[in-house]
């Protein structure tokens, strides 16, 4: 069965960092995409980053280019998300997901964790 499990979320200020993590189970975890997915208060999920690992190639979204870093440990079946200079428009639900690409093509989620942004 395959599960993802988030962490890491809570209270921030505004310029702070957190680092959200993922535990995977029940697939292979070093060759599979791997994705964060973001839903902000009354908005639409909002793809943020993805990861292949295994030809070490990462994308992210425009509104979080050069201020999240997305990672893996294979070792710990474990995805990261390190947010840096975090804003208040960041505020979202963030969800992992197995898969890349387009929403569609995510095949299994966590039940996310709440970032709040906030002074």
């Amino acid at each position: 069965e395959v599960q993802l499990v988030e962490s890491g979320g809570g209270l921030v200020q505004p310029g702070g960092s957190l680092r959200l993590s993922c535990a995977a189970s029940g697939f292979t975890f070093s060759s599979s995409a791997m994705s964060w997915v973001r839903q902000a208060p009354g908005k639409g999920l909002e793809w943020v980053s993805s990861i292949y690992s295994h030809i070490s190639n990462t994308y992210y979204a425009d509104s979080v280019k050069g201020r999240f870093t997305i990672s893996t440990d294979n070792a710990k079946n474990t995805l990261y998300l390190q947010m840096n200079s975090l804003k208040s428009e960041d505020t979202a639900v963030y969800y992992c997901a197995k898969g890349g690409g387009s929403l569609n093509g995510m095949d299994y989620w966590g039940k996310g964790t709440l970032v709040t942004v906030s002074s």
